[in-house]
């Protein structure tokens, strides 16, 4: 109760600070109230999980209903660049948050890291074969497809074909390969029988295991570039900034890195995420 008191306290100043006016002059406003009805929040797929249950907290304390466009990180911020009246942008890397600001999107004081990623081999349970590495995947010629997210604008697609190349297979997997326009849709393509396995975010397959579906191993970390998700305010309008950087806090409060951590997130000033402390294989055992 103390730890959501903290980010509540912050709440109140920062819609207080908006209603002085002083620190957003030009800023437009709108007539949702001081305390705004809604925010909308444009967020990587793979946040889905942790980001709609504090979302629901969000709302229960704040009464500022939060809603979600879930996508590939770099679609998002091209729809950011072009004029979508988002409040809060979320990332899965720290490119894509560089990108939108150059672009004069966004309030760059607020910007943070508030996670790292990590992947996974997954697949469903009547597919699993026992793989333990990206190798034993590229080696099984029984895989008619391999889905991972397109790398063209999904962190987490560029961070599968990181590992693949490091480890050699990425001559072995190519002409298998689908993608998926994000890491959902790329979880969605196994699911469905499109693909026979999939590099996913250890998030979703940690949600899959709640559902009862999907076996899955860690990827070393070691193998790609560190998925270092960052977040941004990019709200022009005052109240509506103060709840998105009310809401960012959330995230970055122990209530809400409780929250992460159990989604499968490294956070800011934690220690590495080890298999054995997800529970590695999941649904199956790997």
């Amino acid at each position: 109760m103390m730890r959501r008191a903290g980010w509540l306290l912050v709440v109140a100043l920062l819609i207080g600070a908006c209603r002085g006016g002083d620190a957003h002059v030009g800023v437009q406003r709108t007539d949702r109230g001081a305390v705004p009805s809604e925010l909308l929040v444009a967020a990587a797929s793979d946040l889905r999980p942790a980001f709609e249950e504090l979302a629901t907290r969000f709302a229960a304390a704040t009464g500022t209903e939060v809603s979600f466009d879930f996508g590939s990180s770099g679609q998002l911020a091209q729809r950011l660049i072009e004029g979508a009246p988002f409040d809060l942008y979320a990332s899965a890397n720290v490119a894509f948050v560089e990108q939108v600001l150059a672009e004069g999107v966004g309030d760059a004081a607020t910007r943070r890291t508030y996670a790292f990623g990590r992947i996974v081999i997954w697949a469903p349970q009547d597919r699993w074969t026992g793989w333990e590495q990206l190798e034993d995947v590229a080696s099984d010629e029984t895989i008619v497809n391999v889905a991972i997210a397109n790398p063209e604008h999904a962190p987490y697609g560029v961070a599968a074909e990181e590992a693949l190349r490091v480890t050699g297979t990425w001559e072995a997997v190519q002409n298998r390969l689908v993608f998926g326009e994000n890491i959902s849709d790329t979880q969605r393509l196994v699911e469905t029988g499109n693909a026979d396995v999939g590099i996913l975010a250890l998030s979703l397959a940690l949600a899959a295991d709640e559902r009862g579906i999907g076996t899955w191993v860690l990827v070393d970390d070691g193998l790609h570039a560190p998925l270092q998700q960052e977040l941004v305010v990019t709200a022009v309008d005052a109240e509506q900034a103060a709840s998105a950087e009310a809401f960012a806090d959330l995230v970055a409060s122990e209530e809400g890195r409780e929250v992460m951590r159990r989604s499968g997130f490294l956070l800011p000033g934690d220690d590495e995420v080890t298999a054995d402390e997800v529970g590695a294989g999941g649904g199956g055992g790997a």
